[in-house]
Formats: structure tokens, sequence, C-alpha cells
């Protein structure tokens, strides 16, 4: 089950004694440095979740600046087709899931622990992945209307993504894996447009009468997000875990023996090739993140490489390192601030610990000043955890 340990930083490893220090080098030499980057990108991911996106959006129309407008217009999903920054935050933490899978599957192995320990841990989690998110969606729970329960979740979606990439990666070569992420690509997109469905026939990708919609109307029990359908549904779990497949690619590549340069480079290629596909791909596959189109995957991915090979860059080469705290004190207890931000009402606290502050400005900017002082309080929050070594792991 979830469990608070101290996950092994660099910032929790205290150096051996003197007396130890010769003998324990090269056992030292040989264990993976944690490459902060991973946690920094997944700090700056979950920073939206957190309230930033609110806060940016709230801005909107309260400046008079162009550019502060454009950026919380990126704050909202598009109504279907199209794409927003905000379209991006979920996709990432699907591709950063993954980055970390070759870390901790190979540190299972070299345990000693067998691949059907790992299937059985992966598997575990899975189930409490799920399990968790049906408490976030649903809470409270209405057990005697299972019609209400809504069965589709981000967490359970991690879960399934990360067990299926767990048995591709124990299973299969990095150019295998890659060729199952063309294959669900490419046969999602046949399905939806060569399937027909009734009343619509086959290739309508419109919000009634798109293939997915029909399958969850179909197989899905319980309520529905968007009421036809749901974007967490069935269907749209196979595209998605290729995010978690990619980004197992990225993390193989950062493990590797290659040089830092030439990592760099991998995932500044790998990102500007899914790119340019999904944008390619996009003039007749819509680029859609209710439909979690082949071309949007893709889009997201090409972002996701580009975004951690930045991050690699400025933290891990050139060691600018300062400035990431900020967003590592989010990233190593993710899981934690996005369950608690669904039970605790910061925005609340916010309210009653600063509004005597902000209560001579124009209402207008309540809002603004509240969701600032929530998002200061999460952050807070996380740095409490931070400082007494408390991280939520499943």
């Amino acid at each position: 089950m979830a469990s608070f340990t101290p996950p092994a930083t660099e910032e929790t490893t205290f150096p051996p004694s003197v007396s130890t220090r010769n003998q324990d080098k090269s056992e030292e030499d040989k264990k993976p440095k944690r490459i902060l980057s991973i946690d920094a990108l997944r700090g700056f991911d979950m920073l939206f979740i957190s309230g930033a996106g609110t806060f940016l959006l709230l801005l909107e129309g309260k400046t008079g600046l162009a550019w502060v407008d454009a950026i919380a217009r990126q704050m909202e999903h598009p109504a279907w087709n199209g794409f927003t920054f905000y379209d991006f935050i979920f996709p990432l933490f699907l591709f950063i899931a993954g980055v970390s899978l070759p870390f901790s599957l190979n540190k299972g192995l070299s345990l000693g622990m067998s691949k059907t320990d790992l299937y059985r841990k992966a598997f575990r989690r899975m189930l409490i992945l799920i399990v968790l998110g049906l408490l976030y969606k649903n809470a409270p729970i209405t057990f005697f209307e299972p019609s209400q329960i809504r069965l589709g979740s981000v967490l359970g979606r991690i879960g399934f993504a990360g067990f299926v990439t767990t048995l591709l990666y124990l299973n299969y070569s990095d150019k295998a894996r890659i060729g199952w992420v063309a294959g669900i690509l490419v046969l999602y997109y046949a399905a939806l447009f060569l399937i027909p469905i009734p009343c619509y026939g086959a290739g309508d990708l419109s919000f009634e009468g798109n293939l997915v919609g029909w399958f969850d109307r179909t197989f899905l029990p319980g309520r529905m997000l968007q009421g036809t359908y749901d974007e967490l549904g069935l269907l749209t779990q196979l595209p998605a875990l290729c995010l978690t497949v990619l980004g197992a690619a990225a993390g193989e590549v950062l493990r590797s023996q290659r040089n830092e340069g030439q990592k760099l480079q991998w995932l500044l290629l790998a990102g500007v090739v899914c790119l340019g596909l999904g944008l390619l791909w996009g003039l007749h596959f819509p680029i859609n993140k209710h439909l979690w189109t082949s071309s949007f995957i893709l889009l997201t991915g090409g972002m996701a490489f580009l975004s951690l090979g930045l991050f690699f860059w400025i933290i891990d080469m050139l060691h600018f390192r300062r400035w990431a705290f900020f967003f590592q004190v989010i990233g190593l207890n993710s899981l934690t601030i996005y369950l608690t931000y669904r039970f605790i009402n910061f925005g609340l606290t916010a309210e009653l610990l600063f509004g005597g502050l902000y209560a001579p400005a124009p209402e207008a900017w309540h809002g603004v000043f509240q969701s600032l002082g929530a998002l200061a309080l999460v952050w807070l929050f996380l740095y409490f955890l931070y400082r007494n070594k408390l991280f939520l792991k499943v």
C-alpha cells in the first residue's frame, strides 16, 4: 500500500566516514546519481495542477496586457479540436512516469527481484492507483447509486500505462517498444476512420459521432464525464499509454553510458521528430485531447522530450540548480499534492488567512490573490513534508 519513505536523493545521502571512505568509493561510483531534472520537471508539471493554472487563468482581462491574456487563455482546454498548453499537463505526467521506470525496474533487478516479482509490484501499484482514482473522482462515493460512479480517472490511467510499460520494458528491446508505439497509434487511427458505428458510419470524428464515444456508451458502466463518452474511458487508454512507453525510452537514454552531450542530442532529436510527425499527422487526424488522437500523442510526446532535454541541459549539465529547488519540492510529492488538493480547500484557508490583506484591492482581483495565497500554502505544505523527509510512494 502507500507508504511514507524518503527517496535516495543526493541531499539525503551522507558521506561515508573516513575509515570506510576508500573501501566504499568504488561502490559509490557504481550507484547511479539521481537526476534532479526529472524531479524538477515533474514539479513544474504538477505546479499547474496545484493552483498555478487557476492563478494564470484568473488574470485574464485584469492587467490590460495582451501577453498576459494570451497566457491565461492557454490554461483552458479547447472545446474539441485544437491545442493549448493546458492540454500538455497530463500527457507530460504520463511521459515522466515512464522516464522513472527504467531506473526503478533496473534497481529491482539489481536487488535480485525476478520479472514475476516486478510484474506483481506493477500490477499491485496499478490496482492501488485505480482505487485512489475512483476515490478522487467520486468522493463522496454514491455506493447506493453505482450508475453515478465514474470509473475513468487520471490515477487509473497512470497505473494502467505504468503496468503495460513495465511488461513491454522487461520483454522487448528499445526498437521493439517503439514499434509497439507506432503500431498502437496507427491501429487507433485506422479504427477511428474505418470502423462504422450506428447512425454515423465510419470516420466521424465529431463530438457525437466518434468511435470512442460509442465504445464507452456500449461497454463502460457508470457516469461518463462528457455524458455520451469519457475522455478517460476505455479506447483512449491505448494511445495514452504510448506516452509512458516513450518516457521509458527517454529514461533508458538518461541511465545509459552515453555522455551528457549525446543524451541531450538524443532527447532533442526525438522531440523534433515526434513534434514534426504529430503536426504533419494533425493535418488529417486532428490534434484532439478529448479523443487522445495519435497526432496529439506525438505532439505532446515531442514537447515532453524537448522539455526534459531543456531541464536536463540547464540543471544536470550546466548545474544551474538553485532555481529548481522550488519545483523539486513539488515533484518529490506529486501524488501527495494531487490527492490532498482534492480533499483540502486551500483556497478557503488562503481567504481566511490573507483575505484582510487583499480586501482593499478591487473585488475583481480577490480571486487572483486568493489563488496565489492557496498556491503558496500548497508549496509550504509540501516543503514541510520535504524537510521532514515524508514522501508518499505507491
